[in-house]
């Protein structure tokens, strides 16, 4: 068998069935021909899929003509040869191979020091306030092992096309343009148990290799919670004009804002400013409020690290309710304080944007 054969049947097998976007020529470790004979060493995170890219090996190869198939397979990711780098003068900037988002006018990443603090509601009402306001809006969901962003838009059946050049083409829900992984997944309960270099690959087709549709005014990239790789890669790769910073009144959330803080300034990416949320309950009933998580010291932290504090967003019931059905406050329930809220803060960001 024909090396070339071989390697152009692997690069034209995708994966789609399992909700990822590469190819069997992708995930190959290792590659033997012996006359008719095929033995391939294949990346798999999990023995979960084994028996399915077994069987898709061995179907694609046998077609082109593999009397016997065998497959290895492997977790350790691949070693990555670097090649040998000058000395870093004085002048260089060391993010200075950042590329801008194709098709994007500004971008705004959503962050949060831990999890649990309601970052993607903030991030999707906050592309809802945006969209409300006139501007062409996209969301997009880095958080690879926990996307909620197609929940909360109520794009969980939109389906995801490719065009020509293979690039994702965008779809929309409430007039916002929306990406992410959980709408290539087979069903909700499926995990993501990707390992570095597969992450990698797929964080860079979802900030370079996406077709919006008409330019983007802005673009609120959800990233996951805390300061690991996802966050860093982001940094040094792509062109962002700000970040936003979710939190609650709680101090041990506001020691991971502080983190936060500065790991954007080590990527250096300008910190517009910090959002609290569930800042107090407001009660269904009677209207009053209550600050149950005690009294907050978040722009006590702003004002220390030369921020400022956004707003405060409260808890409202109706937040929660309208985010199971699909549908951010801010379209939903306008006259909310929560809706007046994040209204608010979309302004102070457009301020900001501009001053930039």
């Amino acid at each position: 068998m024909a090396l070339q054969g071989v390697m152009d049947t692997l690069k034209n097998t995708n994966l789609q069935e399992i909700g990822v976007s590469f190819s069997l020529a992708d995930l190959m470790r290792d590659l033997k021909i012996d006359g008719n004979n095929v033995y391939i060493k294949l990346f798999s995170p999990s023995e979960k899929y084994h028996q399915y890219l077994k069987e898709k090996a061995e179907t694609v190869l046998k077609s082109i003509g593999a009397e016997k198939v065998e497959v290895e397979f492997t977790s350790e990711p691949p070693k990555q040869q670097q090649p040998p780098q000058p000395p870093p003068t004085a002048q260089q900037n060391p993010f200075e191979s950042r590329r801008k988002i194709p098709g994007v006018k500004k971008v705004i990443a959503v962050a949060s020091g831990k999890g649990g603090v309601g970052k993607s509601t903030v991030a999707v009402n906050l592309a809802a306030a945006l969209k409300k306001k006139g501007y062409n809006v996209g969301y997009l969901d880095a958080d690879m092992y926990g996307p909620s962003g197609p929940t909360m838009l109520g794009a969980k059946d939109k389906q995801v096309m490719a065009t020509p050049d293979n690039k994702l083409i965008a779809p929309e829900s409430h007039g916002i343009k929306i990406m992410s992984i959980g709408l290539l997944l087979p069903s909700e309960d499926t995990p993501v148990i990707w390992r570095g270099p597969v992450l990698f690959k797929a964080l860079s087709q979802f900030l370079f290799d996406i077709n919006w549709g008409e330019e983007l005014d802005f673009l609120i990239i959800d990233l996951p919670p805390g300061t690991g790789d996802v966050q860093i890669t982001l940094g040094q790769t792509a062109e962002i004009d700000g970040a936003v910073i979710v939190t609650t009144p709680q101090d041990v959330a506001l020691i991971d804002v502080k983190k936060g803080i500065q790991m954007f300034n080590e990527v250096q990416i300008p910190v517009l400013g910090i959002v609290e949320n569930m800042s107090y309950f407001v009660c269904p009933d009677s209207g009053k409020s209550y600050e149950i998580f005690g009294k907050s010291k978040t722009e006590e932290v702003a004002k220390q690290y030369s921020t400022e504090l956004l707003g405060r967003v409260p808890i409202e019931p109706k937040v929660a309710e309208f985010a199971d059905l699909g549908i951010p406050i801010v379209l939903a329930k306008e006259d909310s304080q929560s809706a007046q809220a994040f209204m608010d803060i979309a302004d102070k960001l457009i301020r900001k944007i501009s001053e930039q």
